[in-house]
């Protein structure tokens, strides 16, 4: 099964929600729930104690605005990108935010996910 052969909506139906939770628990600094979707290489990297100091330190990891917007989707390989426009609810800076989406295990999981 690859993710590639999903249509834009089949795809948007599984990224919006995961990153709806990505937004939510970067907001509460709830690092069990903000990984839960990550892929097993992903959870890997993101160790718990470095994550918890960019959490405490980072203006923008607590302050997403829930309101975000799709911008488009880029499919290579294995994966898909997602990409939406993310506004910072305490500066209102606008921000760019990728989600990369694949398969694990025959379940959807999260590849990456930055801010730019």
């Amino acid at each position: 099964m690859n993710i590639i052969d999903k249509t834009d909506e089949e795809l948007l139906e599984i990224a919006n929600p995961m990153w709806a939770d990505l937004v939510k628990y970067s907001n509460e600094q709830n690092y069990g729930a903000f990984t839960r979707n990550f892929s097993s290489s992903l959870i890997k990297g993101a160790n718990e104690v470095e994550m918890g100091k960019q959490f405490a330190r980072s203006d923008l990891a607590k302050n997403l605005s829930e309101d975000y917007e799709y911008l488009g989707m880029i499919r290579r390989g294995e994966y898909v990108t997602v990409l939406y426009k993310v506004i910072n609810a305490k500066d209102n800076g606008e921000w760019l935010g990728r989600l990369v989406l694949g398969y694990e295990k025959d379940k959807v999981k999260i590849f990456g996910c930055t801010l730019f």
